[in-house]
């Protein structure tokens, strides 16, 4: 059985890593999403293989939020979906890497980077699948900042008239945006209630919570009632890193020397 504690801490080195020899990258927004990911890439949550990248009935995942995009690379390359000696050259001239996932990397469902848009692909996928009386679902994962975007509203209604029981939208509610926290700019709560209000199946975790990731993931995914699903993830943006954690100054800067030495071993 896999220790799921063990494997956080290795992608979260990794993440930073691959973030420092790069000289960019969006590491605490990475880093808050690591044990949601865990549960849906090694939890036995996402039908995908990567000897069959193109079976038609694989589940699809779409990382809206894509400047958490290291989290996804370190997860692909660890199931083989390419190669992990890519991830040293994440950013680089020439690389199959970018700052924000295209669907030229292998695993990638759509590319992302402008936010408020993933969810609306993901509905349209969801509603594909209805249509065609195909068993696949549809997992969309948000940032609670661009969860202030009108875009996600819309996607979210429109994912419930048309009655989308395949669409589980993930948000990762760590609370803060680029600049400030989420409550101070344009403020969600009570975000599970408006949700509701717009006809979601709505479920709070422990987004650190590996265990209780997976119960509640199997638990939506077997769910048929017509309704959208929604989860909100309670997450610290930066988690590992003490002088990241919940810090309105941490989203795409790097550590300094001294930093990352505090970094690395806290890591460990």
């Amino acid at each position: 059985m896999m220790n799921y504690k063990h494997k956080a801490k290795l992608i979260r080195q990794k993440i930073l890593s691959m973030a420092i020899k790069a000289g960019k990258g969006h590491v605490p927004p990475a880093f808050s999403w690591v044990e949601i990911g865990i549960a849906l890439f090694y939890g036995k949550l996402l039908n995908i293989d990567f000897k069959k990248r193109a079976l038609k009935n694989r589940d699809r995942f779409i990382l809206s939020k894509g400047h958490g995009c290291l989290t996804l690379y370190v997860i692909l390359s660890d199931l083989n979906f390419f190669s992990k000696k890519e991830l040293n050259n994440f950013a680089g001239d020439g690389s199959m890497l970018a700052g924000h996932p295209d669907e030229d990397i292998p695993g990638v469902e759509n590319s992302s980077g402008s936010l408020g848009h993933g969810l609306g692909v993901a509905s349209g996928m969801a509603l594909s699948a209805k249509m065609n009386k195909e068993n696949w679902y549809t997992f969309c994962l948000l940032g609670d900042g661009e969860c202030q975007e009108g875009s996600v509203w819309e996607a979210l209604l429109f994912s419930s008239k048309h009655k989308l029981d395949n669409l589980i939208t993930i948000v990762d509610r760590n609370k803060l945006g680029s600049t400030d926290f989420t409550e101070k700019n344009a403020p969600l709560e009570p975000f599970e209630k408006k949700l509701k209000y717009f006809g979601a199946d709505t479920f709070v975790v422990d987004g650190h919570d590996i265990k209780k990731l997976i119960k509640i993931f199997k638990k939506v995914k077997n769910k048929k009632n017509g309704k959208p699903k929604v989860i909100i993830c309670n997450t610290i943006k930066g988690k590992g890193v003490s002088f990241m954690e919940n810090s309105k100054f941490w989203h795409h800067q790097l550590p300094s020397s001294k930093q990352l030495n505090i970094a690395n071993k806290e890591l460990k």
